[in-house]
Parts: structure tokens; sequence; C-alpha cells
């Protein structure tokens, strides 16, 4: 009682309500009408000796909806793209959700059976195809169920000399054409909801058919001022494209640097000339990529370096990169920034906050510190390390395994069409990496392994990345990889694939006998193999080849 009187609702809440002057849905699509109003003139896109202006890619993109809602596409609707990191690929990421319908990225290096499933688990209606991969894309089309308009794009910047030859066309119509088809002056759609479906990226289905992650309007803006905060990003950044934009939309960096009014330096094929060339001579600031697009870097040949005189921040979220290779990108002129994050969470969702006063630590301080994961992106809810059966957490000791799980408004819906795996993933109210890991003190995680590569032998727990950190550090080692391989007597053994260094020799016992100087001997790997190792088209080692090869052995 007030005054006599009961207080029958919150003042905060009578008479203020939601309108479209107050409240309007969060997308990213915004960002790029926003950096064409502000900044016109300025150089949005680098493809080759094209130049794209903010004010021609935002006309473009309303051009490419305007010809997809001609087409009969809207909400609800998927268009599938299979493309380099083009223009075209970068137009899709805003043009098609200006329809309200869903990007769908597709893995350029997939065979045409995945794809298929793909298209028809997407119930793709438009496929725009890069003419290099026409080919399997026509093989995929032949066996999908449904029949899309099909789209080619023929990029105009395809140098004579590529790696990869440029296939014959097997659309209906002709991009170019199809987007000048279109009308700038459409009225484009903002989402109805910002939980709406914005893009589809699939897992990699190593253990059957992919999944495929949905994410929305909600979180692709929030990831466009996340990403901007932690890969240290100001006004006009110029990032180059080494990571396929098919990726977690790129980490979802193509809507990042609409905010941030930045310049898009596109790279078909990741190669060290081309990548030392655009640093040197667009001004690059930023990129991404797995330790594979560092390892190219500092394995370029004095002809393919150039010098720069700014210092370049690379975002990598694979494992972190072992103290010599950070030592050599810090010489090269790099910054690494270590980042990690899955498909589900619109891609690196923690980061490695690295504090001044850890610069005054010893070389070993400063590693164990680079070694773990770090903390939650500002735009993530919560991260934590819990046991997955009693979904307590486990104690900040730094020692206690469990599994690492998030919560908040950059984690996706969910898998389309998939409730079971849903329901899973999402179980006791937190998103379930499938990540072991440990909490700190001081709140940072670090990762042990992914549950399924975790090693039990004679009863003891051993994490494949504590082994294979150490073989990193044998000077000769280039890339490595660590499985269980079964065994009679100790249930698993660590065997250990190891890829060398161009020129470079070892051999087995003396890859062991290095590991025996930095582990306990139960850890050791009971065998090496030197091969090249599998890796995916974003540079990560697939283990799961490496368990099929250690079941021949």
């Amino acid at each position: 009682m007030l005054g006599g009187e009961a207080v029958s609702q919150n003042p905060y809440e009578q008479d203020l309500d939601r309108n479209p002057a107050n409240y309007q849905p969060l997308t990213p699509l915004t960002l790029l009408e926003r950096a064409a109003k502000v900044f016109p003139d300025h150089t949005a896109i680098i493809h080759g000796r094209q130049r794209t202006s903010y004010r021609d890619f935002w006309r473009r993109s309303v051009k490419l909806a305007s010809a997809l809602s001609r087409h009969g596409i809207g909400k609800g609707d998927t268009v599938s793209v299979m493309l380099s990191n083009t223009p075209a690929m970068l137009e899709a990421h805003f043009g098609v959700p200006m329809t309200k319908a869903v990007l769908h990225s597709i893995n350029t290096r997939l065979d045409a059976a995945v794809i298929a499933f793909q298209l028809d688990h997407a119930e793709s209606k438009v496929v725009i195809i890069d003419r290099e991969f026409s080919a399997v894309m026509r093989d995929a089309l032949a066996r999908a169920t449904v029949k899309p308009l099909v789209i080619d794009y023929d990029d105009p910047e395809y140098p004579e000399n590529a790696p990869y030859p440029k296939g014959e066309r097997i659309g209906s119509h002709d991009y170019e054409e199809f987007v000048s088809s279109g009308d700038e002056g459409f009225s484009w759609a903002m989402p109805d909801d910002e939980w709406d479906a914005i893009s589809l990226n699939y897992t990699s289905g190593t253990t059957g058919n992919p999944k495929g992650v949905v994410y929305h309007h909600r979180g692709a803006a929030l990831m466009a001022y996340a990403n901007t905060i932690h890969a240290h990003m100001s006004q006009h950044p110029v990032y180059l494209w080494t990571l396929p934009m098919f990726h977690c939309n790129g980490w979802c960096f193509p809507w990042t640097l609409a905010l941030t009014a930045g310049t898009h330096v596109c790279l078909r094929w990741v190669r060290a000339k081309a990548m030392y060339d655009a640093i040197a001579d667009h001004g690059v600031t930023h990129l991404c990529g797995a330790p594979i697009v560092m390892s190219t870097l500092l394995g370029a040949s004095e002809a393919e370096k150039r010098t720069f005189s700014q210092t370049v921040i690379f975002n990598t979220a694979a494992a972190p990169p072992p103290e010599a290779v950070l030592s050599a990108m810090t010489e090269a002129g790099f910054v690494v920034n270590h980042l990690y994050g899955l498909t589900e969470t619109y891609g690196p969702a923690v980061v490695n906050e690295w504090h001044m006063e850890w610069n005054e630590l010893d070389s070993a301080g400063q590693a164990s510190r680079k070694a773990r994961q770090g903390v939650r992106y500002a735009a993530l809810e919560e991260l934590t390390v819990m046991n997955p059966e009693t979904m307590q957490r486990v104690p900040a000791d730094g020692t206690t395994l469990g599994e690492v799980m998030f919560r908040g408004n950059i984690v996706m819906k969910g898998y389309l069409k998939n409730k079971k795996a849903t329901d899973e993933a999402f179980a006791g109210g937190w998103f379930h990496s499938g990540d072991l890991g440990v909490l700190h003190p001081d709140g940072y995680i670090q990762l042990k392994d992914r549950s399924k590569d975790i090693i039990i032998s004679g009863g003891e727990n051993i994490s494949s990345i504590e082994v294979e950190d150490a073989i990193y550090k044998h000077a000769a080692v280039a890339a490595c990889g660590v499985v269980a391989r079964a065994d009679e007597k100790w249930g698993e053994t660590p065997v250990a694939f190891v890829e060398l260094k161009p020129g470079a020799n070892a051999t087995a016992e003396e890859i062991i006998a290095h590991c025996r100087r930095l582990l306990a001997s139960f850890k050791c790997p009971r065998h090496v193999v030197f091969t090249e190792i599998p890796k995916t088209s974003t540079g990560k080692i697939q283990k799961f080849r490496l368990r099929e090869l250690a079941k021949t052995l």
C-alpha cells in the first residue's frame, strides 16, 4: 500500500509500450545502409582490378534482393551459394536476407553427395554457383531432389594462370545479368522479428549427415559489434579475406565490416605471395584464419615476401599456436589474437583477453596464459565449464575436467529439422559444446580436448592437445595430430601423425624422446607416423581421418 492505494502495476510499464519509433529488430542489414549513406565514396570492396564503393555495394545488394524477389523468393526460402571469397559472396550476405530469405553458404571443398544432401535438406530455391565449382555442382544438382533456379557467377577477375580451371556455365541465368535486372529502388524488408533466420551453416558431418546450424538476425548483428571490439577494429579497417566466407559466414565479418565501414580485400585462394602483396599494396590491418595460414605466411620464400609498415592483427581460432610460431609472427609484423568458438556460436565467442601485467611474466608464465582460450565475448551472456551429467560447474582449479558450455544471444537457434539434436545440444538450458576443458581461478577457460578425442590409457585420461603441444615444440614439426590407438594392455595409447617442415628431418625415436622430456611417460606417443596431415578447407586437422588411419597400424 502506498498512500492508501494499491499499486497495481509497475509504473515503468504503464503507457510505455513498444512502437516503431522506439523498437526495431536488430539486424546487420541496416549497418550496410548506414555505411552507404555516411561513406558513399569509401572503398568497400577490392577484388583484383575492381574497386566497389559503399554506394555501389549497397545498390548492388538491393538489386540482388529485388531480382530474387521477382523470382518469388521470400520469407522461409533458402538461397544457396557456392562461391569463393568474391564480391558476389559479400552481396549475397545482404541481398538474400533483404528478401527475408535465408543464406546457405556451401563449403567449397565438399563432394557432390554431401552438397546434394544439403540442397535437399535446406530445400534450396536458388543456387548461385562460381564457375570454378560448376563440375561438382552439376553432379550435386543431378543427385538432388530439389530443382532450384541456377545462376552462374563468372568472376571477371579469374586469373589466366589460375590453379583451378574455370568450368562451363550450368545455370539458366548469369549473375551480372540477374543483378542488373533488379530495381535499385526496391523496398527491401527488415526482418519481422530479430529471431528470424538469416543464415544456414552445416557442420562437418563426420559422424553421419551434417547438421544445419541456423543463425538469426539478432545474433548476426550482435556479432558485428562484438567482432569490432574483440578483433581490435576501429573505423575503416582493411580486412583480407583469408578465412572462407562459407565458414560460419566468415565468422560474421561480412557484417562487421559494414559496421566499421571497412574495406574488404577479396582473396580467392590463400597463397603466400597474394597475401603479402595485398598486405603491402592495400594496407591490410586485419585477417583471420587457422594456423595453416600462419604457416603459409611464415614459410613464404624471400621472393614472395613483402615489407609493410603497419601492424597486422591476425585472429586465429584454432588451438593456440606454438610459442615459436607466435614469436615468428611477431617478428614478421603480426599480432596474433587468440579466439575460440564453434559453428553453433556464430564462430568465435571466446577471446584470450591479454592483461598488460602478464608481459612481466617469464616465458613459461606467458606461455601458460597464451594457452588458454579465454573469457566470453561481450555479446555472450555466460561461459563456463560444467559436469555434463550433474550440470554443476567444475571447481575453478585449472585441473578438474568438464564440458565447455555457452549461454547467450550468439548461440544458434538450433539445428534445422533436427529436434533431437537441438534438444541434446541445449539440455539443461546451456549449449553443450562437446569440448572438454578446465576453469581457471580467474575465470579463463582452457580446452583440453574434444570429448571424443580424450585418450584413456590404463584408466588415465590423456589430452591429445597436451601431447600435440609438446610435439609442436620440436623444431622440425610443421603440423601434427594425436589420436588414440587400441591397445590390448592399456586400452588405448597415443599415436602421433607428424608432418615435417620442408627440408627438415626427424625420426620417430627423436619425436618420442622429445616428448619424454616434456610429458609424463604414459602420455607420450607409442607410435609416430610421418605423413601429410589431412585438413579441412578451413585448415583444421581432420581427427576422424587420423583415427581411421590409426586402426590400420
